[in-house]
């Protein structure tokens, strides 16, 4: 049985050891490897710590005591509603420590990559249908103009791939974020997948907020583990965002020799959500080089990967891909690289009734009383000397200066015409010669 938690389908939980779809070996030793590291007793306990329902998990407990790799303690803990306890054999410690020589993972049992691959469709980004109104609210806090809401509605709802271009300073990155705030509702992320006996570890605290968690009442009549499968954590769609530090070696999956296990690359982290590339052009790769990694996921919705031994593999790619750039896409793509993104969208600086807004939207919340003389003196004269070109940053730079100014004068918050000369000077640099 399918179950929705909020608009996605939950994955259901394994009823038994078969529908696992993992090596049996495999289950075993990372049990066998969890209680020899985590020092867990009971089934109960053991449960949590793997993942697990109880009946799959007493399923491998009875099968490894089978193989006489895990017996009784013979104690029935009081704390645990009268639970038998289970220790490792002799065997079974050797065959933990023999285990952990080939992968030190354990904890939580992987999902298999196929499966993993079913829920990424019942999840999947394209799934959402983002209403104007949302996209509004989210975006509440900027001052845009209209029609701009108008063309990144369907590039969202389309779930492809945008290029968000223009001068520095009007909002690209805020306004990537207002996309993924529209969203709003949950998804599932594996701990861990599995692939070719592999382990991949997918659940990232830095990347993933989790959203509020059930924790099990043993004592409760109404249990809530059989929700959805724990070896997912329920979160927020996930964001990840990354900029001049981007290189092509990031999107590959990150080798463990010590742990002996990978770590899921960027672009798999952001399954389900948004991967920004904020200033694309500052990296040390080009960015048509960038652009190229890329043409396969954003055309085919898959992505591949490879493993140390060269075995190369297919995951989903299910992700909203934003580039953001200060150039202009024809200096830093070629036209087949253009075609690949399908949404370019240009984002300009404001007009001067648009800046004039932002500026008392600001001041307002910033306690900055507004001084007519010095937006007469800003606009006909600051301005004046840079053609009215506006950008959105420009009236937190200077209302923000201003009261370091008069913090340091130790006057009130004020505006005039010295101050707005004063905050003007560190907007820009004159240009001038420096002898060395």
């Amino acid at each position: 049985m399918n179950m929705a938690v909020g608009n996605v389908t939950a994955p259901p939980a394994p009823k038994s050891l078969d529908e696992m779809r993992l090596p049996v070996v495999m289950m075993r030793d990372i049990l066998l490897k969890t209680i020899f590291r985590k020092n867990v007793e009971t089934a109960s306990e053991l449960a949590r710590a793997i993942c697990l329902p109880i009946n799959v998990t007493q399923s491998l407990v009875d099968m490894a005591r089978g193989q006489k790799l895990l017996e009784a303690t013979g104690t029935l803990h009081a704390n645990s509603g009268g639970e038998m306890g289970y220790q490792l054999t002799d065997a079974g410690k050797a065959r933990a420590l023999d285990a952990l020589a080939q992968s030190e993972y354990y904890g939580a049992m992987p999902v298999p990559l196929e499966v993993y691959s079913e829920q990424v469709r019942r999840q999947s980004i394209r799934n959402i249908t983002l209403t104007r109104q949302k996209l509004h609210e989210a975006m509440g806090h900027l001052i845009l103009p209209p029609s701009l809401i108008g063309q990144l509605g369907p590039a969202v709802t389309a779930g492809r791939s945008i290029l968000m271009y223009g001068p520095p300073g009007n909002g690209k990155s805020a306004i990537s974020n207002g996309i993924c705030d529209a969203m709003g509702d949950k998804i599932y992320v594996p701990r861990a997948v599995e692939y070719a006996g592999q382990v991949i570890t997918v659940y990232d605290p830095i990347v993933h907020s989790a959203a509020e968690e059930d924790v099990d009442d043993p004592n409760s009549l109404r249990r809530t583990s059989g929700r959805f499968d724990t070896r997912y954590v329920r979160c927020h769609r996930p964001t990840v965002v990354t900029g001049g530090e981007l290189s092509l070696d990031m999107l590959d999956l990150v080798y463990n020799p010590t742990a002996r296990t990978y770590q899921a690359p960027l672009q798999m982290k952001s399954t389900g959500g948004i991967f920004i590339v904020d200033d694309l052009g500052r990296q040390a790769e080009p960015p048509q080089k960038l652009v190229n990694r890329w043409i396969v996921p954003l055309e085919e919705g898959r992505d591949i990967l490879a493993l140390q031994s060269g075995e190369k593999f297919e995951v989903p790619f299910d992700t909203l891909a934003i580039f953001s750039t200060n150039f202009h896409p024809n200096e830093i793509f070629d036209k087949a690289a253009l075609r690949r993104i399908f949404f370019k969208i240009k984002i300009d600086g404001p007009n001067q009734e648009d800046f004039l807004k932002i500026f008392a939207l600001v001041a307002r919340k910033k306690g900055m009383p507004i001084d007519q003389d010095a937006m007469v003196h800003l606009l006909r004269n600051r301005y004046a000397e840079i053609n009215h070109v506006y950008a959105n940053y420009q009236p937190v730079f200077l209302i923000d200066q201003m009261i370091s100014i008069c913090a340091f004068e130790g006057i009130e918050n004020q505006m005039s015409p010295e101050l707005i000369d004063r905050a003007w000077e560190n907007m820009f640099v004159k240009e001038s010669k420096i002898e060395h």
